[in-house]
């Protein structure tokens, strides 16, 4: 295989993948498998993300799982045998399991670089470990690892290392790749004081002129930012044919009804083209699979297909179930270690919980706020992408705990001003438009929140628990917040945390306090949401 690799400014040849060129003259077909947003998903999932079963795997009823998910990739690759096809990866698969929390970049390299992925873009998830583990998975992978708005430059184990652009040669033809990481990365993730991300649209533009100049006339943008972000890459790139991303977990379709649009979703380009953007959901449920035709000039002349869905219909791939169970034997008693049970169906998803008040939500604040009561904190917050499935109803494991709660988050206070927890719920409901996972569920407080209005301008009605009572917030008084160590020192945008008084992250595991709130009420657990956070139309 031939690659040819770009820095930002730089160009430097090797070769490519080889395949036919099309049967019409000046014609190429690209033929684009992705994925993104796996999150160490090993297993497969329920139809709420949770970790699925042996019995309801058995049953038909889960999806996805690295297993059923190379069957579907090498089951494509068959079906497309003789044509032009590259598999791509938007990022995301560091965070979200046990295996990950077990293996880290170890369990990563290995089953990636058995898909027989061609080129992986950086997620802001692949820094949650910090650079030390993201330098470990760049000694390990056999593909590239491109992110072009990333300057590493000034990080000694990541130096020189990440690319920001790549070159295939595909079947006889030149297809650049350009790249690009959400900027808030050093917020939602632990990427340290040496690395820094610039300006997404500035710097996909330098790395499409680069190309550009170079005569490359079919340029795909593989990136981390969020559909919201891949949609004003497509309008306002010069030079971009065709955009590939993940990060907002967004489900593309021509067919389900609960999608967020079109598969390919078409945008009108600044160069007057239709640029298609696509994005496959997350966890393995999906196989992105699109196929674009170039013209002579390399303007795309048409592009089609729909997410394939991992469903029991896909037979597991056996040598990787067989490896998956050599994997799980040592995580087995931890995960199968049952800690109480649900009378109901808890929802963590990503959809409600980065938007609204969700029980998961509630259960997650309810369980530090009751842990640190006795250090005299009176306010929970929990940031919703901090909360990673539901859980299902009936008995309660400590592998679903820790799939709820996979980032080994400690539990961590601050004292802070009444005005600056306003500030905080703001910074909280300031990106829901993207699905950010800064949105704050609560504990001993309410809030409104106005959606219509300026970012900045949204939350009123801010009440808190004095003595059983609900009181309008005092801005000069002094309260003290318990929330994870991630957020207590910055994460998310909650700069307000960093900057408290008296701040101390002193544990225990976030999993760990969930699995004493729940046995401390009896074992049994009721879901439930009570209105404390409400949305003004």
């Amino acid at each position: 295989m031939k690659h040819l690799l770009l820095g930002a400014s730089a160009l430097a040849l090797t070769v490519g993948l080889t395949g036919p060129v099309s049967a019409q003259e000046g014609e190429f077909t690209l033929n684009i498998l992705h994925l993104n947003d796996f999150h160490s998903r090993f297993g497969p999932i329920t139809s709420s993300d949770s970790n699925c079963d042996a019995e309801t795997d058995a049953a038909g009823e889960c999806f996805g799982g690295i297993a059923r998910v190379k069957t579907a990739i090498e089951d494509k690759r068959a079906e497309l045998e003789g044509e032009n096809v590259v598999l791509l990866d938007a990022g995301d698969w560091f965070q979200g399991s046990l295996f990950y929390t077990q293996y880290r970049s170890e369990i990563v390299s290995e089953f990636s670089n058995g898909l027989g992925i061609d080129l992986m873009a950086v997620g802001n998830h692949e820094f949650d470990d910090g650079p030390e583990e993201l330098a470990a998975l760049l000694d390990a992978i056999e593909y590239p690892l491109i992110s072009g708005n990333t300057n590493v430059e000034n990080e000694p184990l990541l130096e020189g290392r990440l690319p920001g652009t790549h070159v295939m040669e595909i079947g006889g033809e030149q297809v650049g790749f350009i790249s690009a990481l959400a900027e808030d990365t050093d917020e939602t993730s632990s990427p340290g004081d040496n690395v820094e991300f610039e300006d997404v649209i500035d710097s996909l533009t330098a790395q499409a002129e680069a190309l550009t100049a170079e005569g490359i006339n079919k340029i795909i943008a593989l990136t981390h930012v969020g559909f919201a972000q891949d949609q004003e890459i497509a309008s306002n790139v010069p030079g971009v044919d065709v955009v590939v991303g993940g990060h907002s977990h967004t489900l593309l379709s021509n067919t389900d009804e609960g999608a967020a649009g079109g598969y390919p979703t078409m945008i009108n380009g600044v160069d007057g083209n239709e640029v298609p953007v696509v994005t496959a959901y997350s966890y393995g449920k999906y196989l992105g699979d699109l196929t674009v035709t170039f013209d002579a000039e390399g303007n795309v002349t048409s592009a089609e297909g729909d997410p394939i869905l991992i469903d029991a219909s896909v037979e597991p791939y056996e040598e990787y179930v067989t490896r998956l169970a050599e994997l799980e034997e040592p995580l087995q008693e931890l995960m199968a270690e049952v800690i109480g049970t649900t009378t109901a169906p808890i929802e963590g998803s990503r959809e409600v919980c980065r938007v609204e008040e969700c029980s998961m939500g509630n259960l997650v604040a309810d369980a530090i706020l009751d842990a640190a009561s006795g250090s005299g904190a009176t306010i929970a917050i929990q940031n919703g992408g901090g909360l990673r499935a539901s859980i299902d109803e009936g008995e309660i494991t400590m592998g679903e705990v820790l799939t709820v709660l996979p980032f080994s988050n400690t539990l961590a206070t601050v004292e802070i001003s009444g005005a600056d927890v306003i500030d905080a719920l703001e910074n909280g409901v300031s990106d829901i438009e993207n699905g950010a996972g800064r949105f704050p569920q609560v504990a001993g407080l309410q809030y409104s929140y106005t959606l219509a209005n300026p970012v900045g301008e949204r939350i009123s009605d801010v009440m808190v628990d004095e003595g059983g009572e609900w009181a309008p917030i005092d801005e000069d008084a002094t309260y003290t917040i318990v929330t994870n160590n991630y957020m207590r020192g910055g994460g998310d945008g909650y700069g307000t945390f960093a900057e408290g008084d008296n701040p101390y992250d002193f544990g225990p595991p976030l999993e760990q306090v969930l699995a004493d709130y729940i046995a401390a009420q009896g074992g049994e657990y009721t879901p439930y949401t009570d209105g404390r956070i409400t949305i003004i139309e």
